[in-house]
């Protein structure tokens, strides 16, 4: 079953009213839209998602709470593009949960889990020209090794991608499983036995094949631009790579000019747009009764001025 991380202090952050206009960046299976849904009664709900089955099973949920929400069948990148399409230029509160939404990770078929067999996959738009099979059969030695570090700050990135050619030219790697198996061949003992020897390298071909950090940062600066003075925009992550990059522009985009900083006094033209509310991570309590939530954080930023 999927339970939404941060629940109640993304709903406090949010500062929603009866009238508010809300974007749910990352609808997935309709926790926190559901929610959100039940509390602007006299505003608007728009949901992003491309993931066709999370779609379904949201609309069945959301419809029973109120009309006043419209699912967007598109990557959040095109934030902006798709409200200006309806109309729509300025909102109330923005939020993403960068998570990978249980029933994906749970689906099996899907190929985001280094726990279950299944083919190389993990599109989260299964229209997407690029799966993860592409990634490990085509992708050459030193692009492998990049993916690995960069995106999952994988320690035996080298190793690992050297098996990973050494047996594809035997034949190619089909399944999440065989993967496993070579990662787990080619990284020492004892690294065995710290955490699940795939889960780094599983991230990081996740995020390549879906470009999610790019598609973030994008969409994050869209965001930015799309919410009203008061507004707010909320950020769940749920490791350190969006985490980081989410604080960069937070901090960018609050922080005066350090050019400006030794003028008595700063005219108000230079003065910050946002400020930052605070992070904020889940309690004890929801860590033990879901454990997903273990490494999630929540940032919130609020439009201070035009």
């Amino acid at each position: 079953m999927h339970r939404s991380v941060l629940l109640e202090e993304t709903l406090k952050y949010l500062n929603l009213s009866e009238t508010s206009i809300i974007v749910d960046c990352t609808l997935g299976y309709g926790g926190h839209s559901s929610e959100i849904l039940k509390k602007i009664k006299r505003g608007f709900l728009f949901a992003f998602d491309q993931d066709e089955d999370a779609i379904k099973a949201s609309t069945l949920k959301l419809k029973e709470i109120s009309n006043n929400y419209e699912i967007i069948k598109s990557n959040f990148v095109h934030l902006k593009e798709e409200l200006e399409k309806r109309k729509i230029t300025k909102v109330d509160g923005i939020l993403f949960d960068l998570g990978v939404s249980s029933p994906q990770l749970d689906e099996k078929e899907r190929g985001f889990s280094f726990h279950q067999d299944a083919k190389l996959d993990m599109r989260m738009d299964k229209d997407n020209p690029l799966s993860a099979y592409e990634v490990v059969n085509t992708y050459p030695y030193e692009k492998l090794i990049d993916i690995f570090f960069r995106y999952g700050e994988e320690r035996y990135a080298r190793e690992i991608a050297k098996g990973i050619i050494k047996s594809r030219e035997k034949k190619p790697i089909e399944t999440t499983l065989e993967l496993v198996e070579i990662i787990k061949n080619n990284v020492p003992e004892k690294y065995k036995r710290e955490k699940h020897p795939a889960r780094k390298v599983f991230q990081a071909i996740r995020i390549e094949v879906n470009q999610e950090l790019e598609v973030f940062e994008q969409a994050l600066r869209q965001a930015l631009d799309l919410i009203k003075v008061g507004g707010r925009v909320c950020v769940i992550t749920f490791h350190s790579l969006e985490d980081r990059l989410c604080k960069q522009i937070f901090n960018e985009v609050s922080s005066i000019n350090k050019s400006l900083k030794e003028l008595p006094i700063i005219p108000e033209y230079y003065q910050p747009k946002y400020k930052i509310i605070g992070s904020f991570v889940p309690t004890k309590k929801e860590i033990e009764t879901n454990h997903r939530a273990r490494s999630a954080k929540l940032r919130v930023i609020e439009k201070i001025r035009e």
